[in-house]
């Protein structure tokens, strides 16, 4: 029987499914990524299959179990990162009823306001967390419960997404306290099901899944699963935890007061603590973080990288490498500011209604510029979170960085600038939320400590912030915080209209 020594990490994307396999050491032994759909039938309407997810597991897990060569009874244990805040009903047979209701779907507006009004606004969030907003997993849930009542009547539990495929490997309907307070019907201090909040929501509690910590086993690969993926049967699974938490270990925030930012398709800033942090003004949140003695105040935005690709499609143009031509544009963007609202907006707004808007175009606008002014902006609204997580949590100086957004050198160097303070990079070769799952499955079966979080990483780039960019980003700063004040009133008309 071989060596129990290996670990594999499933990190469920918006995009698509990486499966990545971990000595005992933390070594990155490879990787394999496979691609699935998202659905956007309606505006705010974003939706993904269950079953994509799942033939994705399924061929990741062949393909990188193929092409290391490791023998499956090596695996210790199996762990997941998932995108958060999803839907999924479940049947009586563990079948998905319909479509997941990712978190970039906003359409349960109605049914956050009621939310809002049944629970009490101030209540939801001293208790969650969070606002009452549609962005969450209890608003999606009403939603099919008034919409699609057929589906509600049939369904047995509402899953996030990563608990389908725990589902799927190990037969256990479960979920973790971080995936959990992302539903806002989560007690974050009593880590329980808010009694109070399912009762006013006529929500029976049966109809959610068993609450674990992120390090708990909940079962063990089953002879199905084994034989849909190659793996052992018994394999031991964690749960893990949302893509947001298992982030942060991947970035070794682990110990309170340490900070982060993502930069990939959507984007936050988070700080470990050691008990929830509210903001006064509640502009930002706080999740509960896969250590279980943790939690993760953050604040988020829906359209980072979105806004970049979005922008890079829109302004290509052939003959021209729009990379190139947007870092010899200068800072600024000749006077254009750009509000990356495309999928409407979290922190520090909570507005499904805000929009994607350039203010400021001129005839003497160019391509480059506008492509500048989506990265100024995006760089600008998560100083906008900066700002207020720092109100609670004084004493940021560094910025650790991570995702697909820090392979530009400009953009880090424009977030330098609208921080005001140094960016550091770090170099996760599998990517920090793999690289989180693994260390939460790792530490869940014994096999790592929470140290070796840190020990494994490097920074490969310090992005020091230039001392006039700082003050010229920290007076467009205020500009465009005026700019989502101005307009705000106009994006409720609009949408009015549409």
């Amino acid at each position: 029987m071989a060596e129990k020594r290996l670990i594999l990490a499933h990190d469920l994307g918006t995009t698509g499914n990486k499966a990545s396999l971990f000595d005992a050491d933390g070594a990155l032994l490879g990787s394999a990524f496979a691609g699935y759909d998202t659905d956007y039938p309606q505006p705010n309407w974003a939706e993904q299959n269950p079953d994509d997810w799942w033939q994705a597991v399924c061929n990741t897990t062949r393909q990188l179990l193929a092409e290391t060569g490791a023998d499956p009874h090596a695996i210790a244990a199996i762990g997941f990162s998932g995108q958060m805040m999803g839907c999924v009903p479940i049947d009586a047979a563990d079948h998905p009823l319909r479509s997941c209701i990712i978190w970039a779907d906003t359409r349960a507006q109605a049914q956050a306001q009621r939310l809002a009004e049944l629970c009490g606004s101030s209540r939801i969030y001293r208790t969650v967390g969070h606002p009452a907003s549609p962005a969450y997993s209890a608003p999606k849930i009403l939603w099919v419960r008034d919409e699609q009542p057929e589906i509600y009547e049939r369904a047995v539990c509402f899953l996030q997404p990563k608990d389908y495929l725990v589902l799927r490997l190990t037969g256990s309907l479960a979920t973790d306290y971080s995936d959990a307070s992302g539903t806002l019907l989560f007690d974050l201090e009593t880590r329980s099901w808010d009694s109070d909040f399912l009762a006013a929501l006529d929500l029976p509690i049966e109809r959610l899944p068993v609450l674990h910590a992120s390090i708990d086993v909940v079962g063990e690969v089953t002879r199905d699963a084994a034989a849909a993926t190659g793996l052992a049967v018994g394999t031991p699974v964690v749960i893990g935890g949302g893509d947001g938490s298992c982030a942060g270990v991947g970035a070794g925030v682990i110990e309170p007061g340490d900070a982060y930012c993502s930069l990939g398709s959507s984007a936050w800033i988070s700080v470990a603590s050691s008990a929830p942090i509210p903001d006064p003004k509640e502009r930002t949140i706080t999740f509960h973080h896969v250590h279980p003695e943790r939690y993760a105040p953050m604040g988020t935005m829906l359209a980072a990288g979105g806004a970049r690709q979005w922008a890079w499609e829109l302004l290509a143009q052939e003959g021209v490498d729009l990379d190139t031509a947007v870092a010899e544009t200068e800072r600024g963007a000749g006077g254009l500011v750009f509000l990356p609202y495309l999928l409407g907006e979290r922190s520090p707004y909570w507005n499904p209604l805000a929009r994607g808007t350039f203010v400021g175009l001129s005839m003497s606008h160019t391509r480059p510029q506008m492509a500048r002014a989506a990265l100024e902006g995006v760089a600008l609204h998560l100083r906008l979170i900066l700002d207020a997580l720092s109100e609670q949590v004084p004493g940021i100086e560094t910025m650790r960085v991570i995702g697909g957004g820090t392979r530009s050198p400009l953009w880090r160097q424009i977030l330098a600038d609208s921080f005001s303070m140094p960016v550091h990079t770090l170099d996760l070769q599998a990517g920090a939320t793999s690289w989180g799952a693994a260390v939460v499955a790792g530490v869940g079966v014994g096999l790592y400590d929470w140290s070796i979080a840190n020990e494994r990483i490097r920074v490969i780039d310090v992005t020091e912030p230039n001392a006039d960019d700082m003050a010229f980003y920290d007076e467009l700063a205020g500009v465009f915080a005026d700019t989502y004040s101005a307009l705000e009133p106009i994006y409720e008309r609009l949408a009015r209209l549409t």
